[in-house]
């Protein structure tokens, strides 16, 4: 089990990337639009670095939802290979056989 401040640390990150998705995309076209005055583009790069860090969608880790590791983790299932395993075998996913030969 992995450290509970950790996964909320995770979860606030996941909030705070939904909240400031809309400002960062329309700001980054600002940025990129090679067309737009140099002094436009650079106001918009001070205003996107303004935002909280943590609201951007890369500082998001992928986390098991059963356990909270973060290595490891399938992302169909959104599990790490430990957790997978165990509920696999225990016939707790459908779908899902365990392999033997």
């Amino acid at each position: 089990m992995a450290k509970l401040s950790s996964v909320e640390k995770n979860n606030r990150r996941r909030k705070m990337s939904q909240k400031f998705e809309t400002r960062r995309v329309k700001l980054k076209t600002v940025i990129y639009n090679r067309e737009l005055a140099p002094e436009e583009r650079f106001e918009a790069t001070l205003k996107l670095a303004a935002l909280p860090r943590n609201g951007a969608k890369i500082r998001i880790r992928n986390r098991c939802e059963v356990s909270g590791r973060s290595r490891g983790v399938y992302r169909k299932f959104k599990m790490s290979r430990i957790a997978l395993r165990e509920l696999g075998s225990q016939g707790l996913i459908p779908g899902l056989t365990k392999a033997s030969w």
